[in-house]
């Protein structure tokens, strides 16, 4: 046993820029792909994931301490430090149970695969990390209510069920995915699109306003402002007055400016190479399920990043921060300070799925989704800090609380990791995964109703 979660821990910790290129691999090899063009896609892949990880990290760098020094600048004390979706990756890990959780969710799929549950090979297996982080959740809530024996076996319930409704996930929004990446039989399974069925209720509001309901995409914005639409000088504006508001000297002022329009003239650049690696391995697998079943498509399951070429999604979650800061301060009962996790993707690429690429919906929505967040990652707190120390996954000095301000899919994680908690009468997880529900299937609705059209439109034609 011992022996097996040592194999599944070092492949997986490989990290997605080798396990994911390498998952790739074979699935390209199974489909009959010349290994030299399957090797080719699977590194073009590496680089790409690692080429946006980069940039994310200079992000980071650049436009996170500029907010930590306008936080530092309010003279507010939180208590709860923002170790990011790294510290929370390495605390899953080092649970005990975390090793069976890979074979659970591969098992899963190739069973809904072939009972036609789902079209989607779930190709994120690294990412499996986040529904160790929901089992563990539940395992430490539960615990109390029923014993240790019953809340694991919950535990890994609601994980399952995670997993299926990631599979979920990717087939209904697979099309509208395709349609703003303009990469075919690609998805994207990560969990954090579940936060879609949160933002659907406010969504449908903002539509019944005319100035919000018209073509708001980059492009339309180029067309309407010309040059001040381009990535690179959104990317110095905002730089800019994130450095005038965090009281740095002109120099740095226009350092900062230079160093956020880098970054975003440089992740179209790296998104070009998700496509470059992803076409020829997606067209692959489709011609070869079109061959043993007829009709039927499948979809490749993959992280977010080959989305990552939307100026959209960067201006939305440059914007975002400095809201990000205020609710931080004004939130009763958040006790977190952004940091790690100032750059929150999990916040914006839903809005960005949900508004098909609405900058202003997506900026709304974005500021109406940041509580969520702060709430959740305080609520965490004491089961991360707890599990931490009792693994030694991380050092945390005495007396120290830490959590992640940017939790994926932070109302599912929350609502299903706590729904037990109705039976000591605490009843917010319950009516939270209830309006979690709700909002997924109207959404899942729209999604399925347009796609739909989509293949009427495609069969007429």
């Amino acid at each position: 046993m011992d022996f097996l979660s040592s194999v599944v821990s070092y492949i997986l910790n490989l990290g997605a820029p080798v396990f994911v290129p390498f998952i790739m691999l074979l699935a390209g090899l199974i489909v009959r792909m010349k290994f030299k063009d399957a090797a080719s896609a699977a590194i073009t892949l590496g680089v790409a994931f690692v080429g946006m990880s980069m940039l994310i990290g200079f992000m980071v760098g650049a436009i996170g301490a500029a907010a930590q020094t306008m936080m530092e600048r309010t003279g507010l004390e939180l208590s709860i430090i923002d170790g990011g979706w790294t510290t929370m990756a390495n605390v899953s890990w080092a649970w005990p149970y975390a090793f069976l959780m890979f074979p659970l969710q591969v098992g899963i799929n190739i069973f809904m695969l072939v009972i036609k549950k789902t079209d989607t090979f779930n190709a994120d297996l690294w990412n499996v990390w986040g529904k160790i982080f929901t089992a563990f959740i539940v395992l430490a809530v539960a615990s109390p209510i029923f014993g240790s024996v019953t809340a694991l076996v919950l535990a890994f319930v609601i994980a399952s069920f995670q997993i299926i409704m990631e599979l979920n996930s990717g087939d209904i929004n697979q099309h509208r995915i395709e349609k703003l990446t303009g990469i075919p039989g690609i998805t994207c399974t990560h969990r954090m699109l579940f936060f879609a069925a949160i933002y659907y209720p406010f969504d449908l509001l903002l539509r019944k306003i005319p100035a919000l309901n018209k073509p708001m995409d980059a492009a339309a914005l180029r067309s309407k402002i010309g040059v001040f639409a381009e990535n690179h000088v959104i990317g110095f504006i905002l730089g800019v007055t994130f450095g005038i508001i965090a009281g740095y000297d002109v120099a740095t002022i226009l350092m900062l400016g230079v160093q956020a329009a880098t970054a975003l003239m440089l992740f179209p650049m790296i998104s070009k190479l998700f496509m470059q690696a992803l076409s020829p391995i997606s067209e692959a697998i489709s011609d070869y399920m079109n061959k043993r079943f007829a009709g039927r498509k499948l979809f490749v399951g993959l992280d977010w990043p080959f989305m990552g070429g939307s100026s959209e999604i960067w201006f939305t979650v440059i914007v975002a921060i400095p809201f990000t800061l205020i609710w931080a301060v004004i939130l009763p009962g958040n006790k977190i300070l952004p940091f790690a996790g100032i750059i929150n993707i999990a916040l914006v690429v839903p809005a960005y799925i949900l508004t098909n690429g609405n900058t202003l919906r997506m900026v709304i929505l974005a500021i109406i989704g940041v509580p969520f967040f702060l709430f959740v990652g305080t609520q965490f707190a004491p089961m991360i800090t707890d599990l931490g120390l009792a693994t030694k996954a991380i050092d945390i000095p005495a007396g120290q609380l830490i959590s992640n301000s940017s939790i994926d899919a932070p109302v599912f994680t929350y609502a299903f990791s706590f729904i037990t908690q109705f039976m000591q009468g605490y009843f917010i997880p319950l009516a939270l995964a209830a309006y979690w529900c709700v909002g997924y299937f109207f959404y899942a609705k729209e999604l399925r109703k347009e796609t739909a059209q989509a293949q009427t439109q495609d069969n007429t034609n």
